[in-house]
């Protein structure tokens, strides 16, 4: 059997990482995809569920799984930690499944040097006005924070050269189609070695 892709999904906050990656996740195409659920120190917004969007975790509890080396990557991001657990990813590749991580810059690129062979994504927005948008309509944050999250969006669009791919997410059905097509050509892709 062989191994499954690990898919690295990241781009800048408000940019539609969970919505695409839950479209994904509902296609047909994409029949062997798991979501790797990440381990968070954020609190739950409304209609998030423990162990569907998140592993909620105290602070404690998460400096204990860095201590004890239970996280694939692990980042500091506007005051919470945000991981992803080693075990299930490990398991889940070794069984012939993909897994898609929807992570943040900082931990895209600490993955990207334990597993350079993953298939790491950005996700654009299409301006960063629209961006900017997207996140005052969540209303989930006040405008220091908002001015926040767009100083450090514009900090990781510099960061592009360090994927293998840039999808722009200007329509869902699009960048899905468009993530799709980038799966299925790794999937073809002879090994070099």
């Amino acid at each position: 059997m062989s191994k499954g892709l690990l898919i690295v999904l990241s781009g800048p906050s408000g940019v539609g990482k969970g919505t695409v990656c839950t479209a994904l996740r509902n296609r047909e195409r994409i029949d062997n995809l798991v979501y790797s659920v990440s381990a968070t120190t954020r609190q739950p917004r409304l209609g998030e569920e423990e162990g569907v969007n998140y592993f909620y975790k105290s602070r404690e509890q998460f400096l204990d799984m860095i201590e004890n080396d239970q996280l694939l990557e692990h980042a500091e991001y506007v005051g919470n930690c945000y991981g992803t657990p080693r075990e299930f990813v490990e398991q889940t590749i070794n069984q012939g499944k993909d897994i898609i991580l929807e992570i943040e810059v900082q931990g895209a690129l600490q993955v990207k040097k334990t597993f350079p062979q993953g298939v790491f994504i950005f996700l654009l927005p299409p301006s960063l006005d629209e961006l900017k948008d997207r996140i005052k309509n969540r209303g989930t944050e006040n405008d220091t924070v908002i001015d926040h999250r767009m100083s450090v969006a514009e900090e990781e669009i510099n960061m592009l050269e360090n994927y293998d791919y840039a999808v722009v997410n200007d329509e869902i059905d699009r960048a899905c189609k468009r993530i799709e097509a980038i799966v299925m050509a790794e999937h073809c892709k002879i090994p070099k070695k």
